[in-house]
Formats: C-alpha cells, structure tokens, sequence
C-alpha cells in the first residue's frame, strides 16, 4: 500500500467529529474503496500521529471497540469515546445509527 492510501484514510477519520464513530468499512468506503477495510485497521494500528488522528472514533461494522486498541489498550477506546459523549449500549456496542457518520 502506497502512503498516499494510508493519508488518504488518515484525512477520512480526521474528518470524524467529536463525539460520533465511523466504522472501518465506512472509512474505506469514504477513502476510496469499500474493500479497503483491512487495510484501514492496519493503518490506524500504525497511525503516525496518535494524539492528532483520532483513530478511537473507528469501530467494527458491530459497533464494538477494539479488544487491543493499539494506543493504550484494554478500555481506553471506549474510555475516549465515553469522554466525547457516547454512551455505550448494555452488550458494550456504540449505536451506529445514533453516533455513526
């Protein structure tokens, strides 16, 4: 994958506003090409400027949250994602017709 891919999905979840969650599949979707989701988890996993891109706002296609979330891992997804406002369903998901993009 080019870095030219990789910006691009950078430039996607920058554009996530606070308080709101996009899934992977959407970010690749919104890159460029819907069957880049992989690759979007792979990006944000090396994201180059973690405390810039906000790759907590990124999600499974199930609302769930990272089990390794690669900046701080356990809960600290779902610890910033609560910070910004969202609430958690009961089985642990995000809404996505309430909070996604």
């Amino acid at each position: 994958m080019s870095g030219d891919v990789f910006q691009r999905i950078y430039d996607v979840v920058c554009s996530i506003p606070k308080g709101r969650v996009a899934t992977y599949g959407k970010v690749a979707m919104l890159a460029g090409n819907p069957r880049w989701a992989r690759v979007v988890g792979y990006a944000l996993h090396n994201n180059p400027r973690p405390g810039e891109i906000p790759c907590h706002r990124v999600v499974n296609r199930e609302g769930k949250t990272a089990e390794a979330f690669a900046f701080g891992g356990g809960n600290r997804q779902r610890e910033l994602l609560e910070a910004e406002g969202i609430v958690f369903e009961k089985d642990g998901r995000v809404d996505l017709k309430k909070y996604g993009i």
